[in-house]
């Protein structure tokens, strides 16, 4: 007897309230990690942003006499989103810095010395997944959330749509039956639009990037589809409602799929094994998949603050894989260093690359040239199938 359920993943796009403080405080983090000796850089910064203000605080540490100009790399990012709204405009927002040098006593915990290793920026659990339901290996869900509304901003951006403003949502719900997607039950999309735009208008607007983003044949007269659901939706952004870093966990990662450690990214060097970790356990997920060893698996790691080596790890490829969890562990430790030295190395993560990750998803992205998305490479594949 087949097994069927229904499964939902969300998205968001970058002119959302959230999403609009992680690319704020990800300018934050790539204009430190562009300064001479990238490795030395300490970033921690968290974004609010709310009717024509934006606020920044926290903890950094840069060259000496490296001055970062907070609110230009601010007002920058939110022109570059396309806010140019009476309510949150890119030029007449008001900006404040709270921003301060990094804790003493967590920097001693987290350098190196000549006695020891450079640990971990702090305790925490991280996850990493991937799966065969993508070419990205990606759970389908919140590949084609994320796909949606990235089409429509593209068009927003290169105004061959207009009327539609930079804040919106998408929520993909897939029929799976014996574990696989094989139809999309409903597509909900609301987007902030124009003055004067009716439902049906917005609807003529928004349907085209739904149906090209999905697979046809997912797609019947049974496929429900809400676009902008309320009826109006004019005031938006964070002009509607407050937006902070890191509050977005869920898109960012694998829409609900997998667990997640409850560490968000945005705003944080990549000494924080909130992020570094979180990226190098995607990339182990997806290169194990990609060899083929398994048709998906579930990867956790385990650190303790200012201690180099994870305290644990742990593997799940749900009785999909002939070799022993157990052997794939001892396997995966022998073919990176996964301290947070180590990781930061494997994937070049010392690099002004962590901006463009802050919308529609840190995984299941194609790896660029200059080194972003490089947690998305599989170069490792062929040594994982010699296990």
């Amino acid at each position: 007897m087949s097994e069927e359920f229904l499964f939902t993943s969300e998205s968001v796009s970058e002119g959302h309230p959230d999403k609009v403080s992680d690319i704020v405080s990800d300018s934050i983090v790539d204009d430190f990690m562009s300064q001479s000796n990238p490795e030395n850089a300490r970033v921690a910064v968290e974004t609010l942003v709310t009717t024509n203000k934006i606020v920044v605080a926290g903890e950094v540490r840069g060259p000496e006499n490296y001055n970062c100009k907070y609110e230009e790399l601010a007002r920058n990012a939110v022109k570059e989103i396309g806010y140019e709204q009476s309510g949150f405009h890119w030029k007449d927002l008001s900006f404040e810095s709270y921003v301060h040098s990094q804790s003493a006593d967590i920097a001693q915990g987290v350098d190196s010395s000549d006695s020891k290793d450079q640990g971990a920026g702090d305790q925490g659990i991280m996850f990493g997944y991937a799966c065969k339901e993508t070419p990205s290996l990606m759970p389908a869900p919140i590949y084609y959330s994320h796909l949606i509304l990235q089409d429509l901003a593209k068009a927003r951006k290169e105004k061959s749509i207009s009327g539609i403003q930079p804040d919106s949502k998408s929520q993909v719900t897939l029929k799976y039956v014996d574990g696989q997607p094989t139809a999309c039950t409903s597509v909900v999309v609301s987007t902030q639009h124009d003055e004067g735009l009716s439902s049906e208008d917005i609807k003529a607007i928004v349907m085209p990037f739904i149906t090209n983003a999905m697979p046809s044949e997912w797609l019947s007269k049974d496929t429900d589809y809400h676009i902008n659901p309320t009826g109006k939706f004019v005031i938006g952004g964070p002009d509607g409602d407050t937006g902070l870093t890191g509050r977005k966990i869920i898109v960012d990662t694998y829409g609900g799929a997998a667990p997640h450690g409850g560490g968000a990214f945005s705003g944080k060097d990549p000494t924080k094994v909130d992020r570094s970790a979180a990226y190098i356990t995607r990339y182990l997920a997806k290169n194990i998949v990609a060899s083929g060893i398994a048709d998906k698996c579930l990867l956790q790691i385990a650190y303790a603050i200012g201690v180099a080596e994870p305290i644990s790890i742990y593997a799940n490829t749900y009785g999909t894989s002939n070799i022993d969890e157990a052997k794939l562990i001892k396997s995966v430790r022998e073919i990176v260093d996964l301290t947070p030295r180590g990781i930061r190395d494997h994937l070049k993560l010392n690099q002004p690359i962590y901006k463009r990750s802050a919308a529609y998803g840190h995984f299941g992205r194609e790896p660029d040239s200059d080194g972003g998305f490089s947690w998305e490479k599989l170069d490792i594949v062929d040594e994982l199938k010699n296990i």
